[in-house]
């Protein structure tokens, strides 16, 4: 009976018994580059073992894990939403800082609103695209302004950074507030301009092993790889800093 069922689904247990596995990644937006190529290192390090990425917000994504999304390993862009994840009882032990970004100002090129500081962010009509303050880039930008008693007012608030990068590349900005690490993927598209006042509010980015993760061994793997020499030097040429101690 084995025998006829495998051969009417064309399968039957090879699956089961080649060791195949499949690891499932959510992580924040402003590491799709990155954890795509470190996504196929893995893969070709670990034979058998498929890699299955996600990208969002991270807060979108710790919403989605709350209401029973299945996953293996959650990398946040802060250490806010990983907290909230381990206090809903998601994670497997606490999480490893891996890396650290840091805000930047995104324009057009060729700065058609003349941005030059953070301070100029406030001026009178410029369309300012920021994330929603829910979101690590969001928070990290209300921390800029609250350190700095400079008032925005964004004319869209966004779930992700990328979707503010997204509004600036699109001319629907004149500016917005995303990572260096955004900057540097987006190449010519855009026009990034550094400020000083971003050390204020330097993002961690921590990953965790999740509770609910079937494979816990791959899980953890993922994670040496992140923290080791290899995954340093992937992030490192995306522009992240060293995870903090």
């Amino acid at each position: 009976m084995t025998a006829m069922l495998a051969a009417c689904t064309g399968k039957g247990d090879a699956d089961a018994g080649s060791g195949s596995s499949t690891l499932t990644v959510f992580a924040a937006a402003s590491l799709k580059s990155s954890f795509t190529e470190l996504a196929e290192r893995f893969e070709a390090e670990n034979p058998g073992t498929t890699v299955t990425l996600s990208f969002a917000g991270s807060a979108d994504l710790a919403t989605q894990l709350s209401q029973g999304a299945p996953a293996d390993v959650f990398a946040s862009a802060d250490s806010g939403t990983m907290a909230k994840v381990q206090e809903a009882g998601l994670a497997d032990g606490g999480p490893r800082n891996f890396a650290t970004n840091t805000l930047a100002i995104a324009v057009p090129p060729g700065n058609p609103a003349g941005i030059r500081s953070f301070a100029d962010l406030a001026k009178a009509g410029i369309k300012l695209v920021a994330c929603a303050p829910q979101v690590p880039c969001g928070a990290a930008a209300a921390r800029v302004a609250d350190s700095t008693g400079t008032v925005l007012s964004p004319v869209s608030e966004e779930n992700s950074v990328t979707d503010v990068l997204g509004k600036v590349i699109s001319g629907e900005a004149d500016a917005g507030l995303v990572y260096v690490t955004d900057v540097r993927s987006a190449g010519a598209r855009v026009k990034g301009i550094p400020f000083p006042e971003a050390a204020a509010a330097v993002n961690p980015y921590p990953a965790a092993v999740l509770a609910g993760s079937r494979n816990k061994t791959a899980a953890g793997r993922f994670l040496d790889l992140l923290a080791g020499p290899e995954g340093q030097e992937v992030l490192a040429a995306a522009g992240f800093g060293p995870g903090p101690a």
